[in-house]
């Protein structure tokens, strides 16, 4: 792509999700949503692949039904109260609309049905923005709106952690199980996201944090299923051995930077007296355990056989920058040290 065409779309789409971070008005906050939209698109489509155009095409219809969605709720909610103030949303029914346009944006279960098939279709690149970057605008105004009916809320957030945690446990490639991740870190958010948004905020970060790293990982071994990583020792045998460590985070585990969020996550659910969704949401992170111990396994306790579906990689040093992989997998792996401090920022 020429390099002046892409430095637009990207100024597109730092553009777009600032100005929604900026709105105060819910049609200032569409049309960022929109922008961040269209400027991602041609960066979808730039392969001209078949799989490359049929993930454009179902990112560009659920994301315009999502707006349409939050348009027709904000509309209703300026009908009903006379204010178009993000956050002056009164009403039970554009609260709960808009909740849902915002679920289908950045793919919640039970509107997560498109993440999974729109992220298989990308390269890594573009994958990796479209799990972390284009979740941001959608979240700042579910934060903003601060939505009163927690059931909902936490339907969808159990919801969205078994659905995670089920359905990559029979994928082989890598992006859909990255998809399936995604799922399942969202609901752990928006479980707490009534009780302590500023929780919430804290796990977004570290699920960026470890998900950037797990994508340069993969491109680096330009991996895109789970035979190929089988193959990746001979080529980076250091980051081999690191990469479970990195995929572990992910799934929660102590002593690395993901069991923090989910730590606090718990804790703060156990305060409020919900136990039962505590419990629910803990099993179903095993789920999700499984699935990154599998990759592991794969990756770092297993010789390939000469057979392999996937063919052998030269053994070229790569052209790909190291130093962001180096900075996110040392963070990946080595904040949980800083729970004490971010507990004590996290607390009014």
């Amino acid at each position: 792509m020429n390099p002046y065409i892409l430095a637009i779309l990207l100024f597109g789409l730092g553009l777009g999700t600032t100005i929604t971070f900026a709105s105060s008005h819910w049609l200032l906050a569409w049309m960022g949503l929109e922008m961040n939209t269209l400027a991602i698109i041609p960066l979808m489509a730039q392969h001209h692949h078949p799989r490359a155009v049929e993930a454009t095409t179902k990112y560009f219809l659920t994301q315009a039904t999502a707006a349409a969605m939050l348009l027709f709720a904000s509309v209703t909610n300026a009908w009903l109260s006379g204010q178009w103030d993000i956050q002056q949303m009164t009403h039970p029914l554009p609260t709960t609309i808009i909740t849902l346009a915002l679920a289908l944006k950045i793919g919640l279960a039970p509107v997560h049905a498109w993440l999974p098939e729109v992220l298989q279709g990308l390269d890594l690149t573009v994958g990796l923005i479209l799990s972390t970057w284009q979740k941001l605008a959608p979240f700042a105004l579910i934060l903003q709106i601060n939505p009163t009916n927690s059931t909902i809320l936490i339907i969808l957030g159990l919801t969205s952690t078994l659905i995670g945690g089920w359905g990559g446990l029979n994928q082989t490639q890598l992006r859909k199980i990255l998809a399936y991740s995604s799922i399942a870190h969202l609901g752990w958010m928006i479980l707490v996201l009534q009780f302590s948004p500023s929780l919430t905020l804290l796990t977004l970060l570290t699920y960026f944090v470890m998900t950037f790293s797990t994508f340069l990982v993969f491109k680096l071994n330009k991996a895109t299923t789970i035979n190929t990583l089988a193959t990746s020792w001979t080529k980076a045998p250091i980051l081999t051995s690191l990469t479970p460590l990195i995929l572990l985070s992910l799934g929660g585990l102590p002593p690395l930077t993901g069991f923090m969020p989910k730590w606090l996550i718990l804790q703060e659910l156990a305060k409020q007296d919900l136990a039962l969704t505590a419990t629910v949401a803990a099993l179903s992170a095993l789920l999700s355990l499984y699935f990154y111990l599998r990759l592991s396994y794969a990756m770092a306790l297993t010789m390939s056989p000469n057979n392999l579906s996937g063919t052998t990689p030269w053994r070229l040093s790569s052209s790909q920058s190291t130093l962001p992989l180096a900075i996110s997998t040392a963070m990946a792996i080595c904040l949980l040290p800083l729970a004490p401090a971010a507990t004590a920022l996290l607390t009014p």
